[in-house]
Formats: structure tokens, sequence, C-alpha cells
């Protein structure tokens, strides 16, 4: 199933790279590109994830009321969900769609031989780019480390909007973002560039959504 999904992806990659000339800036390409195409789920899932904070209070405050009566909880929680015309699954079933796709971009980033280049074609392009000598290999400096760790840190902030009080949330806040700075040391570089170069489009898209320029009333 991946492998499917992989292929293209990996062509795609290999078409950029054939029209820049260049494999750094192919990778950013190929990320801002994958991206638009995944942008309309990304909306989906947002917009889900915005309107559930909205009506968090709400539903703190109705598990507060019928804490000791799960089934008349359950039935105000779902009249919440009807009132405000919210489904609990519209955030999940976006991910679940992304999850497979997401996998296999990283599987084409780290098997560029397999998907991408024949091996004699790896071999022969130059796999430098700024301060990085080859995109194959972890970055030395931890910039891309570092730079994933924060910029997964703000994403997951502006996600989590007004549920980041929550200490729950909080330390999941913290601690997700030094796991995947401390994982991303030992990925290629090109690799953590994409993990980047991908949560500075998301901090974006957030950003424009926050000023309600994705928003469906926009316009009317």
């Amino acid at each position: 199933m991946l492998e499917i999904i992989a292929k293209p992806l990996g062509a795609l990659l290999k078409l950029i790279y054939d029209m820049v000339g260049n494999y750094g800036l192919a990778i950013i390409l190929f990320t801002i590109i994958t991206k638009i195409l995944l942008l309309p789920i990304n909306i989906k899932q947002t917009q889900s994830t915005n309107k559930m904070n909205e009506i968090n209070p709400k539903m703190k405050a109705i598990q507060t009321k019928y804490k000791n009566d799960k089934e008349k909880m359950n039935e105000k929680l779902m009249e919440l969900y009807k009132e405000e015309k919210y489904n609990p699954a519209g955030g999940c079933l976006p991910l679940v769609i992304q999850l497979p796709i997401i996998i296999a971009l990283f599987r084409v980033l780290q098997g560029p031989t397999k998907f991408v280049f024949t091996p004699e074609q790896f071999d022969a392009i130059s796999k430098s780019f700024l301060w990085l000598p080859d995109l194959g290999l972890p970055d030395k400096l931890y910039i891309l480390p570092v730079l994933s760790a924060l910029t997964t840190y703000f994403q997951m902030n502006m996600v989590a909007g007004k549920t980041a009080t929550d200490p729950n949330m909080k330390t999941m806040n913290m601690i997700m973002p030094l796991m995947l700075g401390w994982i991303t040391i030992k990925f290629p570089s090109g690799l953590a560039m994409y993990w980047v170069v991908g949560n500075l489009f998301t901090i974006a898209q957030q950003y424009l959504m926050t000023k309600k320029l994705f928003s469906p009333e926009r316009g009317k």
C-alpha cells in the first residue's frame, strides 16, 4: 500500500529535481507542493480542531455537572454536538487519510535510491545545500533538529488553542517536540529539512485560518 503511494511521490520529486537541478531546493519545493495538495484535508482537520476548542468550555461544564451520571453526560454532549453542528469524528478522518501519505513521503526521502533515483544517479548528483555537506547524512551542526523541535512546538501550540491550558496537553506539547528534535538528530538532513519546511507551511496555514482567510464564511 505505502509503495503504491510512494512511487508517484518519488516520480514527483525526480521531476522537480530535473527542473531545478538542485536536490535541496527540490526537497523544499516537493514539500510545499505536497502540502498544497493536502491543503483541503488539512483545512478540514483544522476547522474541526478549532470548533472543538470553541465548544470545549461547554463540554467541560457538562462533564463537570454530570460527572456522576455518565449516561446523562453523554446525552447532553450529543445534544451539544448537534446544536453546534460539530462531529467529534470530523478531526480524525482527515488524519486517517493523511497518515499513509505522510508515511509514504518519509519513505521516499529515506530511500531516494528506491523511489527517486537509481543508485548511480544519486551518487552522481550534488547533495550539498546551504550549510549541509550531504542531504543524505544527519545535520552535524544540529540546526535542523533544533528547528524541528521549535517548529513542532509552535505548530502544536497553535493547534491546541485553548486546550493548551490543560496540564496533560501542556506536558505533551513540551515532550513531543523534544522527542522529535532528538529523533531528527539521526535523520538524513534532507528528511529533517522536509519536516521543518512542512511545519513552517502548517504554521502559516494556521495563522491564515486564525485570520479567517480560509473561513467558509469569507466572501459571503
